[in-house]
């Protein structure tokens, strides 16, 4: 497999992405929307203003990268190499996009519209969900330790159904747990 290191790709000097190895690369503006990216490994890249909806990441490896202003709507994020599986996402659309069952502690999601994504059985602990929107997001069985949704929207969460051991949520903001059980708060 090549390796590619320090090197820059912008959608004006794209034709198709060469399954590799990317360490440090920034990729800007490219259209992988349907792509199959299997197998390709990124370490340490970001990721700007790229559009990933519905691609392929079966076995992908994606270790400290970075996502800008990127929509990837559709990502089976299950599929991806699990081993040190680490990102941010910084406004970026993830809605429909699935998290299932992954160990991915201390992600951030900044800015971020994560509506109908699926965290069933993730660990988010450590996590942080910073004015994201979480509408039909699903918490079943998910561990959400320390995670920090004070700034999160529309979220619901069963604390019946989900760890929420010192999780921090915003005051004025309580609905999103007590939902489940259908009372009124006015």
């Amino acid at each position: 497999m090549n390796y590619f290191s320090e090197q820059k790709f912008t959608k004006t000097d794209f034709a198709e992405l060469e399954k590799a190895e990317y360490e440090n690369c920034i990729f800007t503006d490219i259209n992988f929307s349907g792509q199959n990216l299997s197998d390709f490994k990124f370490s340490e890249c970001d990721f700007k203003g790229c559009d990933l909806s519905n691609a392929k990441i079966h076995q992908t490896a994606f270790r400290d990268v970075i996502f800008k202003n990127c929509k990837m709507m559709g990502l089976n994020f299950e599929d991806a190499h699990s081993f040190n599986i680490s990102f941010k996402f910084e406004d970026c659309i993830l809605d429909h996009s699935s998290f299932y069952q992954l160990d991915i502690r201390k992600t951030t999601f900044r800015n971020c519209s994560l509506k109908e994504a699926d965290f069933t059985q993730t660990n988010l602990s450590n996590s942080f969900f910073d004015h994201s929107n979480l509408t039909d997001a699903v918490f079943d069985r998910t561990v959400l330790d320390s995670a920090n949704l004070k700034n999160a929207i529309n979220y619901s969460i069963d604390p019946n159904k989900n760890q929420l051991k010192k999780t921090k949520f915003a005051k004025d903001n309580l609905s999103g747990l007590l939902d489940r059980l259908q009372i009124i708060i006015e």
